[in-house]
């Protein structure tokens, strides 16, 4: 119980509080929020930022055909949100030194439908959204050929996603940048 009441103190406390985060908490507090099984289930992403330079890193997503931020599933016993990111992180970018920032609040909360593929039906993504900083944004690495990254301004991850969603999510990453300069 303790691990699905701290998902849902998380979304709890997430302002503002809009339809997506109500179905977010609905699905938080069942059994199991982060099983695929479910036509709605809880997933972790992250823009990339690299402070110094108020750069964001987008990832190329072949299956939606899209640049859009990293993340995805939790494995089998994970389900610490931020735990999940920084691994989905690693992972996607081979960036070693990933750290929340400006802190470990969460930053975004949106419900994404996500178009059936082979035998996997269409579903959405409760998508929980944190900001992770690397010091060392020449390291980034793709984990295979077909997920490109790119280091870009907000201007222009704005400009090159489709996300309307994640258009809103730079937003908040280019008010994050503007309080820290």
């Amino acid at each position: 119980m303790g691990r699905v009441s701290s998902l849902v103190a998380l979304l709890e406390g997430y302002r503002p509080q809009t339809a997506d985060v109500s179905r977010a908490i609905a699905v938080a507090r069942s059994d199991d929020p982060w099983t695929r099984a479910s036509a709605l289930h809880v997933t972790a992403s992250a823009l990339v930022v690299h402070p110094p330079t108020r750069r964001v890193l987008l990832r190329w997503h072949a299956r939606q055909q899209a640049w859009l931020q990293v993340g995805g599933h939790a494995d089998p016993g994970e389900t610490d949100p931020l735990e999940i990111v920084l691994r989905e992180g690693r992972e996607e970018t081979g960036l070693t030194d990933l750290a929340p920032w400006p802190d470990a609040s969460l930053r975004h909360v949106v419900v994404v439908p996500v178009a059936a593929r082979g035998d996997e039906p269409g579903h959405e993504h409760a998508d929980v959204r944190f900001v992770l900083a690397t010091g060392t944004p020449d390291d980034v690495r793709p984990e295979k050929a077909d997920a490109a990254l790119r280091w870009l301004t907000v201007a222009e991850a704005r400009e090159l996603t489709t996300e309307q969603n994640l258009r809103e999510f730079l937003g908040r990453i280019d008010e994050l940048f503007a309080v820290r300069a």
